[in-house]
């Protein structure tokens, strides 16, 4: 069987949350989470925070494959615009390493770990904990990116590329 690693992507302008785990069949393990905090004077030098840490982070542990959560727009049109920008970074990233990256809703990946499209975030903590016995999580966005990690391990994401490196392997 062969292991994939995942990187889930919770993105956001100031927090961006990361989460690694490692997907061999049915069986999940954690391998690290954390949270890209943005930093400087304007919006370019926060993107371009997020850019060089989150490429620390797929440098570091080398994942095969990455998700990120889509995101809605709400009544903040300019706040909106900005998360969309930090979106975009937390898109580029896995794909200038050339990885496959998938997208889920919010209720998506909520009703994979809870069951429930609307569970709320300590329900999601909770399952996250119960599916990745030991875990140590970093904080709320961690949580959600290891989610999200989850998710793409159950729809398809790391399934459908393990399949593909098995059948070139044999």
């Amino acid at each position: 069987m062969v292991k994939i690693r995942v990187l889930g992507i919770d993105p956001g302008l100031r927090n961006m949350g990361w989460g690694i785990i490692d997907v061999e069949g049915p069986r999940l393990s954690h391998v690290a989470n954390g949270v890209i905090h943005s930093a400087g004077p304007d919006l370019a030098a926060r993107l371009l925070a997020l850019h060089e840490g989150l490429s620390g982070v797929v440098a570091q542990y080398r994942p095969r494959t990455a998700a990120v959560e889509q995101t809605f727009v709400n009544k903040d049109g300019a706040g909106t615009l900005k998360l969309g920008q930090a979106r975009g970074i937390a898109m580029l990233v896995p794909a200038q390493a050339g990885l496959p990256v998938g997208e889920y809703a919010p209720n998506k990946v909520k009703k994979t770990v809870v069951g429930v499209g609307h569970a709320e975030k300590q329900q999601v903590l909770h399952m996250v904990k119960l599916q990745l016995p030991g875990v140590v999580i970093d904080s709320p966005d961690a949580a959600d990116a290891l989610a999200i990690a989850i998710c793409h391990a159950h729809h398809g994401g790391a399934a459908g590329l393990a399949a593909a490196v098995e059948r070139a392997i044999a």
